[in-house]
């Protein structure tokens, strides 16, 4: 994908058995969009996608997400589970990072070292 814009697209995890659904994927890729992400809201249905980004914080959000940060080829460098109120570090790899309720990454089989693609 080119240059990234707003919208919505879909997940897929190219080396897992266990998620062979597609998974809907909301991008945020304007400043705005990053910086709203999943605050203020109860929930997901799918995840999200912050790009550019290399780190996330949970400051005022109502529920624990998983975290995937990924390097510019959509390769996994580290998935992590954060409570509300963390900051997590800033990965130095990291281009873009996915983001979930807690507990789907690991549903769906995403793991580091592993890959994802987007579809428009």
């Amino acid at each position: 994908m080119g240059r990234w814009q707003d919208g919505r697209a879909t997940l897929r995890i190219a080396d897992s058995t266990t998620a062979a659904e597609p998974i809907p994927l909301e991008i945020a890729a304007s400043y705005r969009a990053r910086t709203r992400g999943l605050l203020g809201r109860d929930g997901i249905d799918g995840a999200v996608l912050l790009t550019p980004a290399g780190s996330v914080h949970t400051f005022r959000m109502r529920f624990a997400i998983d975290v995937a940060y990924l390097d510019r080829h959509f390769r996994i460098l580290a998935v992590r589970t954060m409570k509300p109120g963390r900051l997590g570090a800033p990965r130095l790899r990291s281009r873009h990072v996915l983001e979930a309720e807690a507990g789907a990454m690991e549903r769906w089989g995403l793991r580091a070292g592993g890959r994802v693609t987007v579809e428009a």
